[in-house]
């Protein structure tokens, strides 16, 4: 958390150390104010701050539910696949092996979808501003974040047929457009007899879940925390941080006079300790507001993110398992540079 906030904890023992200067060296005694004031302020901004904070943690908190929903929703999806498509109502009987490459088509389509889904997730919006902040950019390098690193296209390789691939990507929306896609094909397998009656509205029961879970997860990243209390709350502090150290010196100041008669050398330093102290309390309110703002956009990539890549394979494999592949074709969990929350 210190490393976190180390550049803005210097920026604050600086600005304080400067302004103890202009009043104890050049006898600036006029930049003063009232200690009441200010500490009205600052429990005005302390409700802000904590409002702030408790709607950026249930957008975080709603976002993994929705994608806790996905885990569990893909593992039906495999289960269900594996086990509707049959020959007992089938038209034209088809082979063990024809049979299992449906299935594969099936799973290996939703594994497409949410591939397409974390793409979408990760793509930046304009009032997200991870990896503006000087300490964000520091931490980059360690955060393992594959869709920045490997594009859609390429991803899609192997998942789905080079016709299927094109269309999906010629779409604004790729993640409904394979979703629409499995409906069709479930369609289709349906007309054959390969899909029960009560089976095909099971699995397109499933596609209407996949597709409720995704417009949850689509209107938290486009819709962003409301600006007018993100803008407030941040400008609300910086004020707060900058009125901070003329309340607080005259006090300490106060306190080294009445120190000097019994311990002249303390007393005649004594204001200096209002620096790391204005540097404290500048710290926790800064630290909280940003606390705040990572958690608005829980999809952009930070550190304290839902972590849908690791999620979304974890999935991958637990489907891909469900198939009976072989363990040398299954992928494996992304590697974690980052084994600790910020």
């Amino acid at each position: 958390m210190f490393l976190w906030t180390r550049f803005a904890t210097l920026k604050f023992i600086g600005y304080a150390f400067v302004i103890g200067l202009f009043y104890e060296f050049l006898g600036y005694y006029f930049l003063r104010i009232p200690w009441a004031p200010l500490a009205v302020i600052g429990t005005a901004v302390a409700f802000i701050v904590g409002f702030r904070n408790n709607a950026s943690y249930d957008r975080i908190w709603e976002a993994r539910k929705i994608w806790g929903g996905i885990v569990n929703t893909s593992r039906t999806w495999g289960m269900k696949t594996r086990d509707m498509i049959s020959n007992k109502h089938a038209k034209n009987v088809k082979t063990d092996l024809e049979l299992t490459k449906i299935r594969k088509r099936l799973v290996y389509r939703h594994i497409a979808w949410m591939t397409a889904l974390r793409h979408a997730m990760r793509t930046q919006k304009k009032w997200e501003d991870f990896g503006k902040d000087r300490s964000d950019r520091s931490w980059m390098h360690m955060l393992n974040i594959p869709e920045y690193k490997v594009s859609l296209e390429e991803e899609l390789i192997g998942l789905i047929d080079e016709d299927e691939r094109k269309y999906v990507l010629s779409k604004t929306n790729k993640a409904t457009a394979l979703l629409f896609q499995q409906s069709n094909d479930l369609h289709k397998l349906h007309e054959e007899g390969l899909i029960w009656e009560f089976s095909f509205l099971e699995l397109e029961n499933l596609l209407e879940e996949l597709f409720t879970l995704q417009g949850k997860s689509e209107r938290i990243k486009n819709f962003p925390y409301p600006r007018q209390f993100a803008t407030l709350s941040s400008i609300f502090i910086l004020i707060f941080i900058v009125l901070l150290p003329f309340a607080v010196l005259p006090e300490f100041h106060k306190i080294g006079t009445s120190l000097t008669t019994s311990f002249p050398i303390i007393g005649k330093y004594f204001v200096w300790i209002a620096v790391p102290f204005c540097a404290a309390i500048s710290w926790v309110f800064y630290t909280m507001e940003r606390i705040g703002k990572v958690g608005e956009n829980p999809f952009e990539g930070s550190a304290n993110d839902v972590p849908i890549s690791t999620i979304a394979r974890g999935i991958e494999i637990d489907l891909r398992e469900m198939l009976d592949e072989n363990e040398a074709d299954i992928p494996k969990h992304y590697e974690q540079k980052l084994e600790v929350q910020m």
